[in-house]
């Protein structure tokens, strides 16, 4: 979808389910770990999205054997045991953090290899220094065709040193995580040591977590060559903020309103916490072991939320926020300037457009409501012919936060007020995110319901 994608409101209530696409972050990372096993790993319920298939795409290029089967969600992994078949390669990371930085350092395992690494444009602004200071240290050289510690580079690999290594990870947390994967793979016993802060800890918690559930594939003398270890992708985190926020947009949730595999064995990513956000904001969440009930009537009220821990989620509530009663007051984003896009300025740009009061520094944002004018803007967008249209700067992010708001039925005449620049950046993780949101509006419309 290259034309801008129209948000058709919900004139009911919410009702269905929401199945979920496999985490981003947990595809990218078991799809690493499973590259160093010495024994092939299946993946299941992985995600099938832009990211990934880059991920896929540069193991493949460097010699590991993957079958993906999108119909059933699974990638078969043929591991080397910490080897990287390939001595060279030519490498595209896109605009994919965790095959930016996972892949970088896996590749400086290699005795001696070279690899040209590139990606977009907005890639080569994000930031990478502190991993390419730790993997300087342990041996890697790194020659720069553009701006220093930046895409594109040449890597020049001969295996990882053992020591002590200090990293970096204040301007990510994928910097970390990096090292984390790879240090079991070192020359010699290599401790990684965090230096100064760190920003989205419950991302490294989760490549803590994850390691171990990979280590039978580590040990060199398995008794059984061929055997096949499996691993279940949990349903991404993230993406659920979308649809736990929705009845706020939809006028409310009714009842069995629920999120399919986001439950109580949903305990790897920190994104979970923006559970605890809605219910501040006064949506009523109930949990199972299988899934998440979402209820709501009512108004929902403004909050003052540290968003650190689970950043990728405050655009969700940002997005929502002229829609509560009071100032919303987000803080603990600093970091998510260097994502995708400036994703503060980028989140109050937009709502400043739609007549929102915002107020913006460096580590936030604080978003005082203003509905009436957002009507009077639409109102006459509407009567123009020119919808209220929403820039989404490439960023998926922005693209499906601020699709939710379309939702609501701002002029009570259920038509389209609100329209999503480029839907198409929706690829990088939720490819079905306008679909699923479209069959949850024809749902809750059906006779009867």
């Amino acid at each position: 979808m290259k034309d801008p994608h129209p948000i058709t409101p919900f004139t009911k209530p919410v009702r269905g389910s929401v199945e979920l696409p496999g985490s981003k972050s947990i595809t990218n990372r078991a799809l690493i770990l499973a590259a160093l096993c010495r024994d092939p790993v299946t993946l299941r319920g992985a995600l099938f999205s832009r990211d990934t298939e880059i991920m896929v795409a540069a193991l493949r290029k460097l010699g590991f054997k993957i079958h993906t089967s999108s119909r059933d969600k699974s990638i078969r992994v043929e591991g080397h045991g910490g080897m990287i078949p390939e001595a060279k390669a030519d490498i595209h990371v896109g605009n994919a953090g965790t095959v930016a930085r996972f892949l970088t350092a896996m590749l400086c395992l290699k005795k001696r290899g070279v690899y040209t690494l590139d990606g977009d444009e907005p890639m080569r602004a994000r930031p990478m220094k502190g991993l390419l200071d730790a993997l300087r240290a342990l041996g890697a050289e790194i020659e720069f065709s553009g701006q220093p510690d930046h895409f594109p580079f040449v890597l020049h690999t001969h295996s990882l040193k053992g020591g002590v290594v200090e990293v970096d990870a204040s301007a990510s947390s994928q910097i970390l995580s990096a090292m984390m994967i790879v240090a079991a793979w070192a020359k010699d016993r290599l401790e990684v040591r965090r230096a100064g802060q760190l920003v989205s800890e419950p991302f490294v918690r989760m490549t803590a977590k994850m390691i171990p559930r990979f280590s039978r594939g580590f040990v060199p003398d398995i008794d059984a060559p061929g055997f096949d270890q499996f691993y279940h992708v949990e349903p991404d985190a993230t993406a659920a903020s979308y649809f736990v926020a929705l009845p706020l947009a939809a006028g409310g949730a009714a009842p069995g309103y629920q999120i399919m595999g986001l439950g109580e064995n949903t305990d790897l990513q920190g994104d979970t916490g923006f559970l605890t956000v809605a219910q501040a904001v006064g949506l009523h969440v109930k949990k199972n072991a299988y899934h998440t009930e979402i209820a709501f009537s009512g108004t929902g009220r403004g909050v003052d939320q540290n968003f650190n821990p689970f950043s990728d989620t405050f655009l969700t509530l940002a997005a929502v926020a002229p829609l509560l009663q009071g100032p919303t007051r987000i803080v603990g984003i600093a970091h998510t300037r260097k994502q995708e896009t400036d994703r503060v300025q980028a989140m109050a740009t937009e709502l400043k457009k739609l007549g929102q009061g915002v107020e913006e520094f460096e580590d936030g944002l604080v978003i005082t409501p203003n509905l009436k004018k957002l009507k009077t803007l639409a109102a006459k967008g509407v009567k123009a012919k020119k919808r209220l249209s929403i820039e989404t700067y490439e960023d998926h992010r922005v693209a499906m936060s601020f699709g939710i708001l379309g939702c609501h039925d701002l002029l009570e005449n259920g038509q389209p007020w609100l329209q999503i620049e480029n839907p198409a950046c929706c690829a990088k993780t939720f490819p079905d995110f306008f679909a699923v949101l479209e069959n949850l509006r024809k749902e809750s419309k059906r006779p009867g319901k």
